[in-house]
């Protein structure tokens, strides 16, 4: 199988024209080589590609015939990434949090001033 048609068919990409993107970019490595999208894909390779700035490794253990739901994913797939790099994203999804929540609209006067006064400033030296 394609690696390009692997990683879309085990949901590593929601579309197979990302996924190829990916490859044609060099963000997909086939046991540490540069892949082409038309590189073929077998039991036992090991696969690294970056997405949302975070490398992500996984081996393959069989090939789908054809795009599999989210639960039979494992059944294709070994995931080797590092737990720290999971727990990288869930800091960088958390600093998120300081955002106002979508649909709230435009903050009245009275927030403004409140956030300009929770905001710290720096200190100047004069």
């Amino acid at each position: 199988m394609r690696i390009d048609k692997y990683l879309w068919s085990i949901r590593c990409f929601k579309t197979r024209n990302q996924a190829s993107t990916a490859v044609k970019k060099g963000s997909v490595r086939i046991n540490g080589l540069i892949a082409k999208p038309a590189k073929e894909v077998f039991p036992g390779d090991q696969i690294t590609y970056r997405l949302n700035q975070i490398t992500r490794s996984l081996e393959v253990i069989d090939l789908p015939s054809s795009r599999v739901g989210a639960k039979l994913v494992a059944l294709y797939r070994t995931d080797l990434t590092p737990k720290e790099l999971e727990e990288q994203m869930g800091m960088i999804r958390g600093a998120k949090d300081g955002q106002r929540d979508r649909g709230t609209g435009r903050p009245t006067k009275k927030q403004r001033r409140d956030l300009d006064d929770f905001k710290i400033e720096p200190e100047e030296d004069f």
